[in-house]
């Protein structure tokens, strides 16, 4: 049985995540700060729950000897937790600044180079969950983007560094998903426009030609692809948009 590690699996993108590689017969080692999904997925899986907390680097490390007594051999990395700010660049703090690169850059990082040892031993393969905010700019969210940025960033370096290792690093950037994250933002430009959270959201989902949100378990399928798929042996370095034509 081949084994995936995903990090933010309670909830939104990543849980989709944890649920498409259950459902494919896949050991999936969930981490993140509730068990609760890790429970409900052991219904129709091997679900084991990892504490992770993406904001402190002990956590990080803890987790990542836990995955390694786990799997010895990993087959697939997800980094997929994250969080986003909204703010003028006057508004952002360096506190804010700082927290959004720790989740979003550094316990990627961290994590992909303490669980490498387990990747190169089953030539294993990670995705790196970016954004459409790693391939363009958005105002008011320079700490965000400059985060998705470097993450993505560090997925090409990665690739060219470990492909001599036979390990895969791929991105996947997603649109507007409907997720927590996109509730948090038509809260926002609802409560800060007056409008209702029906016309917020039509607002943001009017941004790819599509009309719509992504849902998490399209972006689930694609990673389940770069991951589980033949023709994704030969793909790293890559950077799948999945944004409903926003960024065309």
């Amino acid at each position: 049985m081949k084994t995936v590690a995903i990090t933010g699996a309670s909830r939104g993108i990543g849980l989709a995540v944890a649920e498409a590689f259950v459902d494919a017969g896949w050991r999936v080692l969930c981490l993140g700060r509730s068990d609760a999904p890790a429970r409900r997925l052991r219904e129709r899986g091997d679900a084991r729950f990892v504490p992770f907390d993406a904001a402190s680097n002990d956590s990080v490390l803890t987790a990542a000897r836990a995955v390694h007594e786990a799997a010895p051999t990993l087959d697939a990395l997800v980094n997929n937790a994250g969080i986003a700010l909204s703010a003028s660049l006057a508004k952002t703090s360096l506190e804010d600044f700082a927290r959004i690169q720790q989740v979003n850059v550094t316990a990627p990082f961290l994590l992909t180079q303490a669980l490498l040892p387990a990747l190169v031993a089953a030539r294993g393969r990670v995705v790196n969950v970016c954004s459409t905010a790693a391939k363009k700019g958005f105002k008011y969210t320079s700490a965000y983007c400059a985060s998705k940025h470097a993450l993505l960033g560090l997925t090409r370096a990665l690739a060219v560094e470990l492909a001599a290792k036979q390990v895969t690093v791929n991105a996947v950037s997603p649109g507007w998903t409907d997720t927590d994250m996109l509730a948090a933002s038509v809260d926002r430009i609802a409560s800060a426009t007056g409008r209702s959270a029906a016309e917020a959201k039509s607002t943001l989902e009017a941004m790819n030609p599509l009309n719509r949100a992504v849902q998490p378990r399209e972006v689930a399928a694609l990673v389940l692809f770069l991951c589980a798929s033949e023709a994704g042996a030969a793909i790293t370095g890559a950077d799948y948009t999945i944004d409903g034509g926003e960024t065309v």
